[in-house]
C-alpha cells in the first residue's frame, strides 16, 4: 500500500471516530468520506492533503499534512454542498505537519499562528514556536523554475527581478524550492522570503 494511501487511511480512521466531525474530505479521494451515525457524528468539516510532496518520499525529503476545518451549516443530519464548499474566511482552523528531522504540527484557530513539536520519547506535542509571524525581510524565494517557459511575463520579470544585484534591497535573493507545500512554505514561515506557485498556460486558474 502507497505510504500516501496508508496516510488517508489512517487520518480518516481516527479523525473519523473522534465524534467532532461530520464529513472529511481527501485529496487522494473524489468524493468525501461522511461519518456514519454510530460514529457520532460531530458538526465540523474536516479537509486535508494526508502526505504532501509525497513523490519525496523516496528520496527522504521532507513532507507533510495539510488540513482545514470548517464548521457544519446547514441543519439537520445530511452533509450537503453548502457544509462542503466554504470559503477560505469561512474556516475555523487550519494548519499543516512537517515530517522532517523533527515532526513539527503549526496551527492556527484565529489567535494566532502556533508551532508545536513532537518529543518522542513521550508521545507528545510541545508548544515550540508561539506567535509564529512570517519576517518582515527574507532572502530565499521558492518556485519551481523549469516552469519558466509556460509562465507569463510578469511572473518572469518578478524572478529576474530577486535574481538582479542591489544590496541595498537585499537582493539578490537566493533560490530555495524543495517540492513539497509543507516544506517550503514552512521555511517561508521561519526565515521569510516568498514562496510562490504561479498560474502558467497549463494551469491558466493555478493549481493552488
Amino acid at each position: 500500500q502507497k505510504l500516501d494511501e496508508f496516510s488517508d487511511l489512517t487520518f480518516t480512521t481516527i479523525i473519523g471516530k473522534s465524534e467532532t466531525v461530520c464529513a472529511i474530505t481527501s485529496e487522494e479521494k473524489e468524493d468525501p468520506y461522511i461519518v456514519p451515525p454510530e460514529d457520532n457524528p460531530g458538526k465540523y468539516i474536516f479537509m486535508m492533503d494526508p502526505l504532501d510532496g509525497s513523490s519525496n518520499i523516496d528520496v527522504n525529503v521532507n513532507i507533510g499534512t495539510i488540513f482545514s476545518i470548517y464548521r457544519k451549516k446547514s441543519e439537520g443530519d445530511q452533509v450537503t454542498d453548502e457544509d462542503l464548499l466554504q470559503k477560505g474566511d469561512e474556516q475555523v482552523a487550519a494548519g499543516y505537519i512537517v515530517y522532517g528531522s523533527s515532526t513539527i504540527f503549526v496551527y492556527t484557530s484565529s489567535q494566532g499562528v502556533h508551532g508545536f513539536t513532537l518529543d518522542p520519547s513521550l508521545g507528545e506535542f510541545f508548544l515550540s514556536h508561539p506567535d509564529l509571524k512570517i519576517p518582515d525581510q527574507g532572502s530565499t524565494y521558492s518556485v519551481n523554475e523549469g516552469n519558466w517557459g509556460i509562465w507569463d511575463e510578469t511572473q518572469k520579470n518578478l524572478v529576474s527581478f530577486l535574481k538582479e544585484e542591489n544590496p541595498s534591497s537585499g537582493r539578490p535573493y537566493k533560490l530555495r524550492y524543495i517540492g513539497s507545500l509543507v516544506a517550503d512554505f514552512h521555511r517561508t514561515l521561519l526565515k521569510g522570503g516568498l514562496f510562490m506557485y504561479p498560474k502558467d498556460k497549463k494551469s491558466p486558474q493555478g493549481k493552488l
